[in-house]
């Protein structure tokens, strides 16, 4: 979603006419986000509020998977939760009961405000044995005024003063991935992953089999590809320069 479909609050230019071109194609899509901070339902009335049409269902969030994956783990379980209302909500909906008392897990998200009592809370818990969950490990997170601090670097934070390290969740764990392959209902091999990120949509991409696509219209610049050991499929500016390709009927089935 960031920095594929929006930047800075802001659609990316072209992303709706993508979009379209995607369902008037006949391909199926899914909208991904390591934030856990919103809801899809939440996630979607703020994309239609920039001019992105994106149901709930073509959402699915961190938070999401993080609660889907608890739930299979440990039905029914408790946990302390560091994050906001997208997280809280899709594990209450999982059947979790959120507690600062010996809870089965302490689950980090992503927060506007990371609390310091929170924080230490969640130290002290992980230290007495909770197992500790992590949505996502992006260590920073896009803003107008520039970078945030974002999950992996609470994270990081946590297990230093543990010793203790979180079990991330969302991209690239193939977890993720392979719960959206499932809801698409695709192949991997007739699926393209889109990011902006090389450490985590790509490299997501490349060890679930997708074909990737790297946009420019977010956080990585075309120098900064050489810098890894893995390399996206192909590299272009952003959603809008694969338009032309979306009119034809060669592309992948599933995005």
């Amino acid at each position: 979603m960031d920095g594929v479909l929006v930047h800075e609050g802001q659609m990316v230019p072209g992303a709706d006419a993508f979009l379209d071109g995607l369902r008037s194609g006949g391909r199926s899509f899914l909208v991904l986000t390591n934030n856990s901070i919103y809801s899809a339902r939440d996630l979607s009335a703020r994309l239609a509020n920039i001019g992105l049409d994106i149901p709930p269902a073509s959402l699915w969030t961190s938070a999401e998977a993080t609660a889907a994956f608890l739930k299979a783990q440990r039905p029914g379980g408790t946990a302390f939760v560091v994050g906001e209302a997208g997280l809280t909500t899709a594990l209450y909906q999982a059947g979790y009961v959120l507690t600062d008392r010996s809870p089965d897990y302490v689950v980090l998200g992503e927060t506007r405000s990371y609390s310091f009592e929170a924080i230490t809370r969640a130290i002290r818990l992980v230290e007495g044995g909770a197992r500790f969950i992590a949505t996502n490990p992006d260590p920073t997170g896009p803003s107008l005024e520039g970078i945030l601090p974002a999950t992996g670097s609470v994270a990081a934070l946590i297990e230093k003063a543990t010793g203790i390290a979180p079990y991330f969740i969302g991209k690239p764990n193939p977890l993720m991935m392979r719960e959206a392959l499932n809801s698409l209902g695709a192949h991997s091999e007739s699926t393209v992953m889109v990011g902006d990120r090389m450490d985590t949509d790509i490299v997501a991409g490349i060890e679930a089999g997708l074909q990737t696509i790297l946009v420019l219209s977010g956080v990585t610049s075309a120098s900064q590809v050489e810098r890894f050991p893995y390399r996206p499929g192909r590299v272009v500016g952003s959603v809008a320069d694969l338009l032309d390709e979306l009119a034809g009927k060669d592309g992948p089935a599933t995005v």
